[in-house]
This record gives C-alpha cells, structure tokens and sequence, in this order.
C-alpha cells in the first residue's frame, strides 16, 4: 500500500467505505475515545472541518477502546454522544485498534509511515493525529496532547500544497 487512499474501512453505521472517495482531500485522522482527558477535542476537531471543508480538509475519526477502556460503548452509542455532546459532523468510521496485531491496516501503515517520539511506531494514546496531504502522503504525525488548533497552520500549507 503506497497512499491513504489504497485502504478502506466501515463508517460507525457499519458501511464499508474506501478512502479513495477522499482523493485530493487533505485528511486529519485521529484515533478518537469517547472518556479521555482529550475528549473535548473534539470540540477542536470539529471547529477545522468546519473552518477547512470547503477548502478541501476532511477529519476522519477512528473511535479505540484501547487506551484505559476509554470508549467501551457501541458505535451507535458513540455516534450518538459525538453528535449530542460535541456537534460532530466529520465522519466517524467504526470502532478499530490501532495498535498490536489486530490493529487496523490504514493504522499500521499510517504508524509506519510517521513513526512518533524516537521512531516508536505504537499510538501511545487516544487523539494521535495523522496529517495526510492532497497526494495521500502523510505529512505528520502529532501527539495526543497536541491542541487541533495548533495545527492550522499545518493544514492551511497542505490545503495549498
């Protein structure tokens, strides 16, 4: 697999999607808890597709219960709570892992291709960020602790890339 868009996955309502559908899209995909200290990112994450869809920016939302069982519930049950709590409308795909042997496809090659802190390959936790340019490249990688608003910057380049 070469690009982002070689993969596919299921929206959280369970259809299977390819992300070839995205071609030419700049794409923040983050791997996503319903019960984290980060949870209000979502907040954040919302805000940029709203301030960059139209430019061309799609947030993609992987929902994990790997980090502290931090989102134990159904993908209904997770849409619904993104949806009521935080106005979500970005796609949200269903619940996957992103580490270990049963870790997503899209997510070992996203790890592979932007290892994080000394080359460590594994998503310490929930809200990593992989910034993924208009050529299906990613662009980087950016820590769970790290504010969506920080990476304006960052998206406006690949928006103009």
């Amino acid at each position: 697999m070469s690009t982002v868009y070689d993969f596919s996955a299921q929206t959280i309502d369970g259809k299977p999607v390819s992300l070839d559908q995205f071609k030419g899209r700049v794409l923040l995909i983050v791997n996503t808890a319903s019960a984290c200290g980060f949870t209000p990112q979502f907040k954040g994450l919302q805000a940029l597709w709203e301030r960059y869809g139209e430019q061309g920016l799609t947030v993609v939302g992987f929902p994990s219960n790997e980090f502290g069982a931090q989102d134990p519930g159904s993908n209904d049950e997770i849409a619904s709570f993104c949806e009521m709590n935080y106005g979500v409308s970005f796609p949200m795909m269903s619940k996957v892992e992103v580490n270990g042997s049963g870790a997503h496809p899209l997510w070992q090659w996203l790890k592979g291709e932007k290892p994080g802190f000394l080359g460590t390959e594994a998503i310490k936790w929930n809200f990593t960020k992989f910034l993924v340019g208009r050529d299906g490249q990613v662009v980087k990688r950016y820590a769970p602790q790290d504010d969506p608003a920080k990476i304006a910057k960052d998206i406006e380049a690949a928006l103009a890339g």
